[in-house]
């Protein structure tokens, strides 16, 4: 039997002596639109962001999060 299979007996086990809550959040698990992306719902302005951050970081623009950590030290403690 192979992975897939043995996990949707072992589901379907479980899903037949679940309690009613159970029942219900795993489907209200399974209702969510699985082919729904994340990115579509996020603003074009943030969008621009994200790849601007993302050129700047290929570019190797970057300042790491220790000399972050150094330069606001005075105010983080």
């Amino acid at each position: 039997m192979n992975n897939i299979a043995l996990i949707k007996k072992q589901a379907k086990k479980y899903l037949d002596t679940a309690d009613e809550k159970v029942v219900k959040m795993v489907y209200a698990m399974l209702e969510v639109d699985a082919q729904k992306d994340w990115w579509d719902d996020v603003s074009d302005e943030a969008k621009a962001s994200i790849e601007r951050g993302l050129k700047d970081a290929e570019a190797g623009s970057v300042t790491t999060h220790t000399d972050v950590m150094k330069k606001y030290k005075k105010w983080l403690s």
